[in-house]
């Protein structure tokens, strides 16, 4: 039985991998025709109906408390609206692999935050070194962008704040009321939802450019999946296996963004980007040293 729910638990964590990984490859696809807040838009209202279903159908209640709704509301503009956001809008001059691996530096980046914000969460010289490695790998991947200047220049820095956002977020969890996760993961998306809205509806233009099928399909995926459905499987890897075998994402997904926008999209494949990613993935290795001694 153990060996089933071994393999359970590892085809859950593949489903993640293969769902956050590729999620990049759909954000480029998308962006060839929709404007960055769209693809926000949607893919948080999508997400946000799905999980609110959800938590309806389990029988549970969303909360009506201000304190609640202030939280979701942080959690939504911090770990939804800002990234998705920019994340999308440098894709428009960085392909998907690039931005793959630079939202990789986001554990590193938590770690950082952590030491300073977090109690018992302190640095040592392992995850110090690490840290060095992973920025080292960043500085490696986007040497040439920078020297190139332009608009790529700029999607680099977009997608590291993005990274950083991120990181953030994963500080503030800790705050989120003590509920059921899949009513704090519905509120934070319905809030998220809720801001952008009217900032999606007044900026961009209605009918403004012809939306392609495959553009529209993936937004719409974006929403199902790489949202909703994740969503779903990650509350159940880390009840399942618990965080620890949960973070062996970190050292997957940029691998997945890479690779599927190299043979699925046909991205180059340049020497210094899989060196980068060799470094970055052996920085994360790094500050996990410590935690087997």
């Amino acid at each position: 039985m153990s060996d089933r729910i071994t393999l359970i638990n590892w085809l859950l964590l593949m489903g993640l991998v293969l769902l956050w990984g590729t999620s990049f490859m759909f954000i480029s696809i998308s962006v060839e025709s929709l404007h960055p807040l769209t693809i926000v838009f949607y893919r948080v209202l999508i997400g946000a109906l799905i999980l609110t279903v959800v938590v309806y159908a389990k029988g549970l209640r969303l909360p009506f408390t201000v304190s609640a709704w202030l939280a979701f509301l942080a959690m939504g503009v911090v770990g939804n609206v800002l990234p998705f956001f920019l994340i999308s809008w440098g894709q428009l001059s960085v392909n998907s692999g690039i931005a793959g691996m630079i939202m990789a530096t986001m554990p590193l980046i938590t770690m950082i935050l952590a030491h300073y914000l977090v109690d018992g969460e302190n640095l040592n010289r392992y995850k110090i070194l690490g840290f060095t490695f992973g920025i080292g790998g960043i500085a490696i991947l986007l040497g040439p962008v920078f020297e190139g200047g332009g608009q790529a220049a700029y999607g680099g820095i977009a997608i590291f704040i993005a990274a950083s956002s991120y990181a953030v977020n994963a500080i503030l969890v800790r705050r989120l009321p003590k509920l059921n996760p899949f009513i704090n993961t519905s509120g934070v998306l319905i809030t998220a939802t809720i801001v952008v809205f009217p900032i999606w509806f007044f900026v961009v233009p209605a009918g403004s450019a012809e939306i392609s099928t495959m553009a529209l399909s993936s937004t719409i995926w974006l929403g199902i999946g790489p949202t909703a459905i994740a969503t779903l499987m990650l509350f159940a890897v880390i009840d399942r296996a618990g965080p620890t075998f949960l973070s062996t994402i970190n050292y997957m997904i940029p691998v997945v963004a890479f690779f599927t926008g190299a043979y699925v999209l046909s991205e180059p494949v340049e020497w210094s980007s899989i060196v980068a990613l060799i470094i970055i993935l052996i920085g994360i290795a790094m500050t996990r040293f410590r935690a087997s001694h």
